[in-house]
């Protein structure tokens, strides 16, 4: 049974990955269902149903474009959980799971499956968080947060002081470097910079053109090949973290770790106090501030400790986006109901004698206020 699910899973990686096209058509698919009749009906699951089924395959399919594979390695046990891809598929199983919530035990009894599926999701970001060496969360976690290349010294080592070694003809095989022998027995290293890399493919062209040239050059070949020495890249621990990055490292693992709990934060309030009191409102918005002053203050050129944890372009792209993200506020209770829908219905009535253009602000307008009632689309988790 288990080596059918295997040829299975690779038949259906290899035929992804030969028709790319039909991802992008399935997003286009997805789309589709929010003009779906009675699309935010509160007796309707099964919208909401076809659109987290349809979430979730375009979730797989983009995890088996974007990974590097061979075509088996989704079906190998030695690798890694991608905690991207769970976070996606929890996003899109949550939405779900409101709406069966919401129609078999009442509004105000859904909060308590939302919390179980919160919690549920910060765990997972947290084993992301570990997974990913405690780097940014991109996304919630849906997109992983690679290291970039920085400007290194002669001898391969970053501008921060973690060595880093790449092999000349190796490759990465479940997260470890497959080391491969040069020319002359040693493992090769090259810089992962294009200069060095240039540098390198012409020290390798040279080296080969002297053994073809030398004939006692087959005399020196093993009869037997040894075995590539594999090197594992030992993660950071929170330990070694928590000693070398300082208080500017432990700041930015805090922040993370409030951004990370705020929508658990959130989702308990609101159980407690009910959807229309301001008191989870103005609680999620406080944590959110704190997360970003935190991150702020860690990554500031002025800390008087004088270590700064450097971002990367696409954390700090992470956090204009997290900024952003203070939008969503507008659209949740109670400053909906008291200032948002107000302002909605004005603008609506206004256009509505305005052909086309009214009846675009009309579906429109349908559409903001049938996602607002629903956490999982304001939640911004």
């Amino acid at each position: 049974m288990e080596r059918v699910a295997r040829k299975a899973i690779s038949a259906y990686v290899c035929f992804i990955l030969g028709n790319k096209n039909a991802y992008f058509c399935l997003n286009d698919l997805q789309g589709v269902t929010w003009i779906l009749p009675e699309r935010f009906a509160n007796s309707e699951i099964a919208p909401e149903a076809v659109y987290a089924l349809l979430g979730i395959v375009s979730s797989v399919n983009q995890h088996i474009i974007e990974t590097p594979t061979d075509g088996h390695s989704l079906a190998s046990k030695e690798q890694s959980i991608p905690w991207a891809l769970v976070v996606s598929i929890l996003k899109d199983v949550e939405a779900v799971v409101e709406v069966a919530a919401q129609h078999f035990v009442g509004d105000d009894r859904k909060w308590g499956f939302l919390a179980v599926t919160e919690a549920v999701k910060a765990c997972v970001r947290l084993a992301a968080f570990r997974e990913n060496g405690y780097r940014m969360l991109l996304q919630g976690g849906e997109v992983e947060n690679e290291e970039e290349d920085v400007l290194e010294d002669n001898q391969g080592v970053k501008t921060n002081g973690v060595p880093v070694i790449y092999p000349v003809n190796g490759h990465s095989q479940n997260g470890h470097w497959i080391m491969s022998d040069g020319p002359d027995g040693k493992p090769g290293i090259i810089s992962k910079t294009l200069e060095g890399r240039a540098v390198a493919a012409l020290n390798r062209f040279g080296q080969n053109a002297k053994m073809l040239s030398d004939p006692t050059w087959m005399s020196r070949l093993q009869p037997s090949p040894v075995p590539p020495a594999v090197m594992e890249i030992e993660k950071p621990t929170l330990a070694t973290i928590w000693s070398s990055k300082g208080i500017s490292g432990r700041l930015f693992m805090l922040g993370e770790a409030v951004h990370i709990f705020r929508p658990l934060v959130y989702v308990l309030l609101i159980r407690k106090f009910g959807i229309k009191s301001w008191t989870p409102w103005l609680v999620s918005l406080a944590v959110e501030l704190a997360s970003l002053g935190i991150h702020s203050h860690a990554t500031d050129l002025n800390h008087r400790a004088g270590k700064v944890h450097q971002l990367s372009s696409a954390e700090r792209d992470e956090l204009k986006r997290r900024k952003m993200m203070w939008a969503l506020y507008v659209m949740r209770d109670p400053f909906f109901a008291s200032y948002t829908r107000r302002h909605l219905e004005k603008a609506e009535k206004a256009l509505s004698p305005v052909p086309l253009i009214g009846f675009i602000t009309g579906k429109l307008v349908e559409l903001l206020e049938g996602a607002q009632s629903r956490y999982t689309y304001t939640s911004g988790s």
